[in-house]
């Protein structure tokens, strides 16, 4: 997989349009004219489009009799499959072993020993953080 194909699949995929035309040509074969009717550009933006999307080996082009066909080609998106999928296990991996790296502890906690009763009195303040939180800035 060459950075220049990727660039091409994503590059033609950028384009509204060309996406539109990829929709329409899950219902088959389609020629030129049925697709341009169907999309707000001419016949001539069209023709312009299916060449994008053609050299990204997205579609491929058919003549049968005096009908030149527009159809997905099989396995067209593959690029950007493998792209997509290798992008995010990188992504992955390097989010598992922070979660890993974070909830690893530097050593077990100790135990503390219990408080004793009537400690926290109900005129003694909690210390630390809890008393930073209660007793505001």
């Amino acid at each position: 997989m060459s950075n220049q194909a990727v660039d091409m699949v994503f590059d033609a995929l950028g384009e509204p349009v060309r996406r539109r035309i990829l929709e329409l040509l899950h219902e088959g074969p389609t020629p030129v004219g049925q697709l341009a009717e169907r999309l707000p550009v001419g016949r001539p933006a069209v023709s312009k489009h299916l060449r994008v999307l053609s050299n990204a080996g997205l579609i491929e082009h058919r003549s049968v009799g005096t009908r030149n066909l527009y159809l997905l080609a099989p396995g067209g998106m593959a690029v950007a499959q493998q792209w997509l999928v290798q992008t995010w296990d990188t992504v992955l991996a390097a989010y598992a072993a922070e979660v890993g790296r974070v909830a690893r502890p530097a050593s077990l906690p100790q135990e503390r020993p219990p408080i004793a009763a009537g400690s926290h009195g109900p005129n003694r303040r909690p210390a630390g953080p809890a008393r930073a939180l209660k007793e505001g800035p």
